[in-house]
């Protein structure tokens, strides 16, 4: 069985703009239970979206029953306007106003938060990201709203200060968590946080055309050298695929996922422990991204 604990069902893994225009005169069901069946055929029974503007993901976890699928999602992300996190959510300038779209997500079904605190990679300039993160003290109150109300809290996030601050925030899962240090890493193994790595976003992308091979290969080297550091430090970490993105298909992501990362530590531990370990991570996942 696999666990799929970061994906968003409408998007495509080809095309954003195409899945945008896909979607924004309403949803699509047939579009949504073509990827649920074909989940159900891959062998994934537990789904955790990472959100989006459309209500897809929240038809998506009503129909996910049907095939078997335990689905969650946060119903949208929520960002700060002007900061990464358009794309799938809503935003807020003020924590009035986030507090206020908590209650939202809330009443719409979500079964926990998604907070958006940094920007992405850049994939145009090698080594950087599109934005700093927010500033900690507004992270950590982000955070707190979020449990204070309930929910645990995924976070989008990238770059050693962001990865600090949303640690010490209590968050319960790292999504992405590009350009760690050492330091963040050992926070990570001496921490309750889940950190779901989403490697084939970067691997995917050799020999797809868009970037240049060489830098994406060399992205590709040093964010798995980190994530096997992770594992060598015993970091929870969980599998997820971001399935949508570009050049990561819904359901086969998920498989290269966990390909990808047995490959990044195949030297530390079997197989068989490997696919515990992965075991072991989406059920603290499923266990604890739900509503309480």
């Amino acid at each position: 069985m696999y666990y799929e604990c970061h994906m968003h069902i409408f998007m495509n893994g080809r095309d954003y703009r195409e899945a945008v225009a896909q979607y924004k005169n309403g949803v699509d069901e047939a579009d949504i239970r073509e990827k649920l069946a074909a989940y159900a055929r891959t062998g994934v029974q537990y789904v955790r979206d990472g959100g989006d503007h459309y209500g897809a993901s929240a038809l998506a976890a009503r129909l996910a029953p049907e095939y078997g699928i335990r689905y969650r999602t946060p119903v949208f992300a929520v960002h700060k306007n002007g900061h990464y996190g358009k794309i799938v959510g809503r935003g807020f300038d003020t924590l009035k106003e986030y507090r206020q779209l908590v209650k939202e997500a809330s009443a719409a079904g979500a079964d926990f938060i998604k907070i958006m605190v940094s920007g992405i990679l850049d994939f145009e300039r090698e080594g950087a990201l599109t934005e700093d993160s927010l500033d900690r003290e507004e992270i950590r109150e982000m955070i707190h709203i979020a449990h204070e109300e309930g929910f645990s809290v995924m976070a989008h996030t990238n770059g050693p200060d962001a990865v600090h601050a949303v640690i010490d925030a209590g968050v319960d899962s790292i999504e992405h968590g590009n350009f760690m240090d050492e330091e963040c890493l050992q926070a990570l193994s001496g921490s309750r946080t889940i950190w779901v790595p989403t490697f084939v976003t970067i691997a995917n992308l050799i020999g797809g055309g868009r970037f240049d091979d060489a830098s994406v290969g060399r992205l590709k080297e040093r964010q798995g050298a980190i994530i096997r550091r992770g594992f060598a430090l015993g970091v929870t970490i969980a599998p997820g695929s971001d399935a949508g993105a570009y050049r990561v298909p819904h359901a086969q992501g998920i498989v290269d996922e966990y390909e990808e990362l047995y490959g990044l530590c195949r030297d530390l531990m079997t197989r068989e422990t490997f696919d515990a370990k992965m075991a072991d991570a989406g059920r603290e996942v499923e266990g604890r991204f739900r509503r309480t």
